[in-house]
């Protein structure tokens, strides 16, 4: 008992450590000068209001540790399937994807991580409030998010890149079951196709994260239609000020 008790314990802390690391507030890492907020704010951290400068996630502390307790919610429950992010910046949420992964010694689940890795696909206007599609520090490369995966030890034959647009990589992502499904596409064709081409995989049980529902109107339109269309009634969990989930049930 006392072992396992020990584990749990330095499992925790393990996690804990990496969301903290993750959303740059172990050291404090200040914004991006695009954030065009002052020096580190812990409020802002939270909530995800600003881009670190060098840490892997922008998601901020609340959606982060939403990641790391559906990951754990699923293996505990076992529901099976893949984790899988769509649209990954620097890496963060997948990064803690596999971390939780490595925490629980599990090796009977990938992390699938999509983006272009070259910046946004063009707009539609449903995306009338997305004003950021520009900005210089959100275009990735892969090879950066290798070597963020890498820096925390994590980077194996469970991470597969899907590199490309959403509508010719998804339709084809080597997953036949999935436990998570995170959607941070942003606009409402990547939503979309995200939508359309793997949340028929999603297992009973897992969950969909929605990473800006409660903030640009593409997502929030695309997930709405989406939903509407196939009966979907499940209620959406707010987490922060933007991000939402649910579990499909």
């Amino acid at each position: 008992m006392r072992d396992a008790d020990y584990i749990r314990r330095l499992r925790k802390s393990y996690l804990d450590l990496m969301r903290e690391s993750l959303i740059g507030a172990l050291n404090e890492d200040p914004p991006l000068p695009a954030s065009k907020v002052e020096g580190y704010r812990q409020d802002y951290r939270e909530q995800g209001w600003d881009w670190p400068s060098k840490a892997p996630s922008m998601i901020g502390r609340l959606r982060m540790e939403n990641v790391r307790a559906e990951c754990e919610r699923v293996i505990a429950e076992n529901v099976p399937g893949d984790f899988v992010e769509t649209g990954v910046w620097r890496g963060g949420a997948c990064i803690m994807m596999r971390a939780v992964l490595a925490a629980y010694q599990r090796s009977d689940r990938n992390v699938l991580a999509a983006d272009s890795f070259a910046g946004f696909p063009a707009q539609v206007a449903a995306d009338r409030n997305f004003t950021v599609g520009a900005v210089a520090d959100f275009v990735v490369s892969l090879d950066e998010v290798k070597a963020n995966f890498a820096r925390y030890g994590l980077l194996d034959e469970q991470v597969v890149f899907l590199k490309g647009l959403f509508k010719d990589t998804l339709p084809k992502a080597p997953t036949e079951r999935i436990a998570l499904l995170r959607l941070d596409g942003d606009l409402y064709d990547s939503t979309r196709d995200g939508l359309t081409h793997l949340y028929g995989k999603l297992s009973a049980g897992g969950t969909l994260i929605a990473d800006d529902y409660f903030l640009f109107e593409g997502q929030r339109q695309a997930i709405d239609e989406y939903r509407d269309a196939h009966g979907i009634n499940e209620p959406i969990i707010r987490i922060d000020h933007f991000g939402g989930y649910w579990i499909k049930r």
